[in-house]
């Protein structure tokens, strides 16, 4: 694809790399068959392609508008895109850099404002987010049902192993997952500790960023990576081996800190090691020997695999062939790289086509057959339990429930 950026993009660090990106398309349309909100809405401007020219025309002189706001907003960054291109255009970071410019250059109405101010506030605070979580779980049985199902259940928390090993990695604790699935960390703790490795926590360490990130708040996602790397670093020099991190959606942020941070001459290089030591539990997980795990009653499951994880961190199929190691039967899940309509606070701001997503994947699961359905985020957990008729479990529960 041949550019023209302007001048005030041009000399910017965005504005190159926005280029190179935009040179690597060559206009094929193939990442239009696997984008979900182009198959719900049959408009060219709200698939890959569509979204692709509009940016362009952004960063060659055309002023953004409400309309280009819109388009881009309806995009899940589920990333199915990039799986899909032929010639390796990073969709992902150029979306961010469209939006950056659209939510600065284009207003907001003070109601879509307050909300998205909410999120970003409300949600990456463990303390505030935790309690709003809690009230809501007392109030839960007076609720309209619609309401009342998007809110958690109560769970009490099970027991982390308190045994010392030679080995230690860190667990990202993250700001939704304590108080929304209390037991998926505490289920990794107990599976790696039959594996011989002790998993810690950094107590100073909280959301991911991502939150803040993908509302183009990048001031506070930075100011989030920042804390993380201090509270991680000693502990990484201390011999630390990863950083495991049991939801996709924070693990792809966390991975991209090496990205985010690489003109800062202070945290460039601290933020590549930890990119580099970032693992999901499936990767932790395929790396050791799983032969002396005692495995005992693993059933039939639909494994429903995160975009983040498939397509963010390009880990189709590792989990699947962990859960298959371990005796797991996997149902074939129709249109499996199709997106659940979570997608962060997608389900909040764009509630329609979040639940048409929602209908499709859950009737793809249900058709299946499997008893239990099985995923590897917290976010696709929650929305998909909100709808589906079967118990729905982080992978990682699973395995501790079989090898317990």
């Amino acid at each position: 694809m041949q550019t023209n950026i302007v001048e005030r993009y041009a000399d910017t660090d965005q504005g190159r790399e926005a280029e190179a990106i935009l040179r690597k398309c060559v206009h094929c349309g193939f990442c239009t068959a696997t984008c979900p909100t182009y198959q719900l809405l049959g408009d060219e401007l709200d698939g890959p392609r569509g979204r692709i020219y509009q940016i362009k025309d952004i960063l060659e002189g055309a002023t953004p508008t409400k309309s280009t706001q819109t388009h881009l907003d309806r995009c899940l960054t589920c990333r199915s895109c990039e799986t899909t291109c032929p010639s390796g255009v990073d969709y992902g970071r150029l979306a961010d850099i469209g939006r950056k410019i659209v939510e600065d250059e284009v207003g907001r109405s003070w109601t879509q404002k307050l909300i998205r101010k909410a999120l970003v506030v409300v949600i990456p605070n463990r303390r505030l987010f935790g309690s709003l979580v809690r009230v809501g779980q007392l109030l839960r049985p007076l609720m309209p049902g619609r309401i009342g199902t998007k809110i958690p259940r109560r769970t009490k928390p099970s027991v982390w192993p308190r045994s010392t090993h030679a080995r230690t990695m860190l667990v990202l604790e993250a700001c939704a997952q304590p108080s929304a699935t209390p037991n998926v960390n505490a289920s990794a703790a107990r599976v790696l500790d039959r594996l011989g490795i002790r998993l810690i926590a950094a107590r100073e360490a909280g959301c991911c960023g991502a939150v803040a990130h993908h509302l183009s708040d990048h001031d506070r996602s930075h100011a989030a990576v920042k804390r993380n790397i201090d509270a991680w670093w000693p502990l990484l020099e201390q011999g630390a081996e990863a950083i495991v991190i049991t939801a996709s959606g924070c693990g792809v942020m966390v991975k991209e800190y090496v990205h985010l941070l690489q003109g800062d001459p202070l945290y460039a290089e601290k933020a590549r090691r930890v990119s580099e030591l970032a693992k999901d539990i499936s990767e932790v997980l395929s790396r050791e020997d799983l032969g002396g795990l005692k495995v005992r009653g693993a059933d039939t499951i639909a494994f429903h695999s995160p975009c983040t994880l498939q397509h963010g961190q390009k880990l189709n199929g590792l989990t699947e062939g962990i859960l298959r190691e371990l005796g797991f039967e996997l149902r074939p899940v129709p249109d499996s790289h199709l997106c659940c309509g979570s997608a962060g606070t997608y389900s909040i701001l764009q509630p329609d086509l979040s639940k048409r997503l929602l209908k499709d994947k859950l009737k793809a699961l249900e058709a299946t057959g499997a008893p239990t359905i099985a995923t590897a985020n917290v976010g696709c957990q929650l929305h998909l339990k909100t709808g589906a008729k079967a118990p729905v479990k982080h992978w990682i529960e699973l395995v501790d429930e079989v090898t317990g």
